[in-house]
């Protein structure tokens, strides 16, 4: 794939870069691990406040950035707009938390004597250059929840972002070096997939972090594995969303359309794979698919836009793909399932019905506003349906019932069960999946612990 900005709305390539050579690679290489030698030992307070300056720019950029990511991967701009947004919360919420999440943890005291010490404690120190493997589908947020644990933990930053969204991917780089951060702190790597593997290979990159797909997520794997070097992998997901007798249904199937085709469908922890208990499925159904059939795709820039186009032109034929597979098999759409005439890679909002194993889009993650309905009979049947699938990233249980709360919250295969409301992402908690979904944690204090070294002080009598 080429470098450049590539409008999804008109199909039109606005800008073009050139990939950087050898040298330059090189250059930006020994920056990260200079820069690396003297940043490590900064302050808590120091890196706090260039945290802190950075989000205050994003906010003042925040409209003209929300432009740039709509016109280079198609969410509607008032998605891009909060996106930003998100992203100076995180900001300010790692500059204000990572001094405590960082400190020092003192054992028990009588397990310090039962060592022999007379002081034994645990410090979290930086580990180094981290390289970030990051994806075109929410350009800013991705990069954020990395960057910003990663900087304030004394780490420096190595980005390949997408190649279709350079423009963001530099402007993180500006954004860092405005606020004051020392040159090398956080850096763009304009490189194509090809090259990162070789970059991850330099023993001056300590580590790396991808979000993406499973195919990424196992090559990466491979060579880190290979170089001894620590990961973090958030892959795909194909998150269940059950509604039970006892729900709401009018609030689960509002939501249920919010959570499908939260920036144009296009989103890992988007709930895709709907499991209603029989006895609600026909009241949840019409619900659901009069919301989905209600929606307004168009251009993006434009504010009473609900769905944009999807990000590439492959994104939307492997789409469509799992769409003419599950009705080759006899699935029923029940609104959508054609896209429309004219420029640009729209694809409807589109309800399926009647999935069953053999097809392609139970087992596969569908990329775009498209949503699967099944109905379970009963509990078991929900937990079934829900955990089979090669994916765990998050779910979504709709019911007012304690027991069944807890049942699904002991049983579901997946690294978020969020109770009566749509998956989310927030600095303070744990993000990551199991499966093939991925492994490690992003956010909160485990995030900014993965790129720690965890080192025991001992000290004798």
């Amino acid at each position: 794939m080429p470098i450049a900005t590539v409008n999804p709305a008109t199909g039109e390539t606005v800008e073009t870069f050139e990939a950087m050579d050898e040298d330059e690679l090189e250059r930006r290489l020994e920056l990260a691990e200079a820069t690396f030698r003297t940043y490590r030992t900064s302050a808590f307070a120091e890196r706090a406040r260039l945290l802190h300056r950075a989000a205050d720019l994003l906010d003042a950029d925040q409209d003209s950035i929300a432009r740039t990511m709509t016109t280079e991967m198609g969410k509607p701009l008032a998605q891009a707009r909060a996106e930003a947004g998100k992203c100076a919360k995180a900001m300010r919420w790692y500059a204000d938390h990572a001094e405590e999440l960082l400190a020092d943890e003192e054992p028990a005291e009588q397990d310090v004597k039962d060592s022999g010490a007379s002081r034994v404690r645990v410090r979290y120190r930086p580990i180094g250059p981290v390289l970030a493997v990051m994806p075109w589908n929410f350009p800013l947020w991705q990069v954020v929840r990395f960057a910003a644990p990663a900087l304030m933990a004394g780490n420096v930053g190595l980005l390949k972002h997408a190649s279709n969204v350079p423009q963001t991917a530099l402007y993180l780089e500006d954004l860092f070096h405005r606020a004051g951060f020392p040159q090398g702190c956080f850096q763009t790597l304009l490189i194509g997939s090809g090259a990162v593997d070789e970059v991850l290979r330099d023993e001056r990159v300590r580590a790396a972090t991808l979000t993406g797909s499973e195919p990424a997520g196992r090559a990466v794997a491979a060579t880190a594995g290979e170089m001894i070097k620590k990961t973090v992998l958030e892959l795909g997901g194909s998150d269940p969303y059950v509604v039970m007798p006892s729900a709401d249904i009018d609030r689960a199937a509002r939501t249920a359309v919010t959570a499908r085709v939260q920036n144009n469908g296009q989103s890992c922890i988007a709930a895709k794979r709907f499991i209603v208990h029989t006895d609600v499925y026909d009241a949840f159904a019409e619900r659901f698919v009069a919301g989905m059939a209600a929606l307004r795709t168009g251009d993006p820039m434009d504010e009473g836009t609900d769905v944009g186009p999807l990000a590439s032109e492959q994104g939307r034929a492997d789409l469509e793909e799992l769409v003419d597979d599950a009705q080759r098999s006899g699935a029923q759409v029940l609104c959508g399932g054609q896209r429309p005439e004219g420029p640009g890679w729209f694809y409807p909002p589109t309800v399926l019905a009647g999935i069953h194993r053999d097809m392609r889009i139970h087992r596969e993650e569908a990329f775009g506003p498209v949503a699967t309905l099944y109905r379970a009979g009963d509990l078991d049947e929900a937990v079934l349906i829900a955990n089979d699938s090669p994916f765990g990233l998050s779910s979504n249980v709709w019911t007012r019932d304690e027991a069944e709360m807890d049942r699904f919250v002991q049983d579901l295969e997946a690294g978020g069960v969020f109770v009566n409301g749509m998956t989310a992402s927030h600095p303070a908690f744990p993000f990551g999946g199991v499966k093939r979904s991925g492994y490690g944690r992003e956010l909160s204090g485990h995030g900014i612990r993965e790129f720690c070294n965890i080192t025991t002080v001992w000290q004798g009598a």
